[in-house]
């Protein structure tokens, strides 16, 4: 992630005019209307027209001190595509309690098209179409759909939204899934708060201006001067999203903030707010949610002591706490780094969030003997750390670090068919920060030895209907196995995940099954079945051609963008290894042996190789993809590409049986 700090300090701006002004409400135009295609993105679908924003420092009628974010947009669709993306506005609120809380307000929306006569016709919003929804104690969302939506239309909506957070300071996404005109960003700070900015993407600033207003906010006899910025983008290119990604917010070009430090507008007292790393790490050692719970060893002592009885080593203590954990606590579903109510009640209530469950395990780790710290983490789906600011706010997430001699084990207790040390792939993201009581924290990656890995093995002969029958065995192991563990306890019998197994692969015929090793998560989830393969509908001339690649082919390149601005993240790295094998009766021959094929990546990056031998009345078709690096560069993407080009390429071909 770019991420270019621009530091908001009255002082060091330039005394340059800031140019920018909302564009007027309710106004459209013929070339609007008419517009067809975008000319510097003809695939475009829909094209934000304008966009501006702004952001603003003040007090309200009560003098308490509010930001008031608004904005405005217009939004040109050539077609009915991006409807469902873009044709919905949803924001959320936050509210600490009754009277602290974040509101919306001056909700307006209209439609603009031109009918069957070419008279511009308007629909506004419905009011009463606004949708406010209590998602928890803390949060809600105000969602409405855009009026009247049709091919060719413009739209225009704003809004505004006050809060009473200053640490929340709303931040700006010039990137969008669909491209910009133009989109501008004007925010005004008074001098009591001093916020560091920061762009992060690949795009550049079209234009940067500031000023200085003159006695902005005033308090009794006390005033500040405001800074007024303006940043601002032309023709901002879409953000496109492809598979293989983590969170779009580490890539989208935009601008964010956090508050260095406020002035008490009675005293006159500074309060630093960025911190040292020294700072986070005595603050997490001390407060209730974290370091307390850390120091509650004699809670756990008692509770472990048969889980412990008769074991002497290390490892096997800590898999027999980590098993304990993972049976007593079950996880809501929430993530944090907190444990808010405390492991005592997750232990009692037999329920908690991620804080509650891992903060436990670390605790009782320690109990137990094995020395374990705390590692905070951002999910992938919450966004990389910035590390140019340490701020507590970027975490959402920890998981136990268990140093057992010389090895060191990542544990996560949330999962319970999760083999001791393996994470989740929701935390295999970037580096997360190793917290103990007793010596300073450090940054760990959190690239791990797992890998996912499966293999199939098939065994079939042709008989002489033209029918293949036969055998097919999968192997799950590692991560694998624990994805495949979790698709079949969502089935209520065996029965039932065997009967999903024979409707998702086509053109195979399941006739018997056997699964094992579902619930010895250290061991390979073996899936065997006995198969029948009827190609011979196909047989043409007396030739029968069947595809080698019967399981789980590719069918579209998941790598689809001329030119990708953000890395490959598989998050680790994997392998899939396919034989079959198929006997022929003498009555039937193999009409075009295959070529065997190899094709690598650079770097040793990993690779795709078919392989056939044949003795005549046996044949054995081969093939593996390798993929062994967590991370891809935006160099090495046109590799990738290709790579799944070859096989796709490769899956088309067909074994022909000519019958003599």
């Amino acid at each position: 992630m770019r991420i270019l700090s621009l530091f908001i300090i009255v002082l060091a701006l330039a005394f340059t005019k800031a140019s920018a002004q909302d564009f007027p409400y309710g106004q459209v135009d013929n070339d609007a209307l008419n517009m067809t295609k975008y000319a510097k993105d003809t695939s475009a679908h829909a094209v934000m027209i304008n966009e501006y924003g702004t952001s603003r420092i003040a007090f309200d009628n009560d003098y308490n001190i509010l930001i008031t974010y608004v904005r405005h947009a217009k939004i040109k669709f050539f077609d009915n595509k991006d409807f469902e993306t873009e044709g919905t506005i949803v924001e959320g609120l936050y509210n600490s309690n009754e009277t602290r809380f974040e509101d919306i307000t001056d909700i307006k929306a209209i439609t603009y098209y031109k009918d069957e006569n070419g008279n511009i016709q308007h629909v506004e919003l419905d009011k009463s179409k606004i949708f406010r929804t209590r998602e928890n104690k803390h949060i809600s969302t105000v969602k409405f759909a855009l009026p009247a939506l049709r091919s060719g239309c413009v739209v225009e909506f704003t809004y505004k939204i006050t809060s009473p957070y200053l640490f929340e300071f709303k931040g700006w996404d010039f990137q969008s899934s669909i491209p910009k005109i133009k989109s501008v960003y004007e925010v005004h700070i008074p001098g009591y708060w001093e916020y560091n900015a920061a762009l992060s993407g690949p795009l550049k600033l079209s234009f940067n201006t500031a000023v200085v207003e003159r006695s902005c906010l005033s308090y009794g006899s006390a005033s500040a001067d405001c800074s007024d910025i303006v940043y601002g983008m032309n023709d901002v290119p879409a953000f496109v999203e492809e598979d293989y990604m983590t969170s779009a917010k580490n890539f989208k070009s935009a601008i964010i903030y956090q508050l260095v430090q406020e002035t008490n507008l009675q005293s006159g007292v500074k309060t630093k707010y960025t911190k040292d790393w020294k700072d986070i790490d005595y603050l997490l050692k001390t407060e209730s949610f974290f370091g307390t719970q850390l120091k509650r060893t004699s809670l756990l002592k008692d509770r472990l002591a048969p889980v412990l009885a008769g074991k002497t080593d290390q490892l096997e203590k800590a898999k027999a706490v980590y098993n304990f954990i993972k049976g007593t606590i079950k996880w809501d579903g929430h993530h944090d780094y907190a444990s808010v109510d405390g492991i005592k009640q997750a232990l009692d209530s037999h329920s908690g969030n991620s804080g509650d469950i891992n903060l436990a395990l670390v605790t009782a780790l320690n109990a137990a003997g094995v020395p374990t710290e705390a590692v905070v983490l951002s999910t992938r789906a919450n966004g990389v750390v910035n590390k140019l600011y340490p701020d507590l706010n970027s975490f959402n997430y920890v998981v136990a670090k268990a140093n057992i001699g010389d090895q060191s084990y990542l544990l996560d207790a949330t999962e319970p068919l999760l083999p001791f040390g393996m994470l989740p792939l929701r935390c295999l993201n970037d580096q997360g920060r190793v917290f103990s009581l007793d010596k300073p924290s450090y940054w760990i990656d959190m690239a791990t030895p797992q890998r996912e890995k499966t293999t199939y093995a098939v065994d079939l002969t042709l008989q002489d209907d033209g029918k293949l029958k036969g055998s097919l065995t999968r192997f799950s192991t590692g991560y694998s196995s624990f994805l495949k563990r979790e698709e079949i306890k969502k089935f209520n019998s065996i029965d039932e995940y065997f009967e999903h197994v024979s409707g998702d692969i086509h053109g195979i015929k399941f006739i018997k099954s056997a699964v094992s090793n579902i619930d010895s998560l250290d061991n390979p989830v073996a899936e065997t079945y006995e198969v029948e393969v009827n190609p011979s509908d196909k047989m043409v001339n007396n030739r029968i051609g069947l595809s080698p690649f019967l399981i789980e082919q590719i069918k579209t390149n998941p790598f689809k963008l001329a030119h990708r601005d953000y890395p490959v993240d598989w998050g680790m790295p994997s392998e899939d290894r396919y034989i079959i094998t198929i006997h022929l009766p003498s009555q039937y021959t193999l009409e075009n042996p295959p070529q065997p094929i190899s094709y690598g990546l650079p770097n040793q990056g990993g690779n795709f190789m078919t392989d056939f031998t044949t003795d005549g009345s046996t044949l054995t078709f081969s093939y593996i993809t390798r993929i062994n690096h967590s991370v891809y560069s935006t160099e090495e993407y046109p590799y990738l590409k290709e790579l799944f080009n070859k096989i796709i390429l490769a899956e088309k071909n067909e074994l022909v049986f000519k019958k003599k």
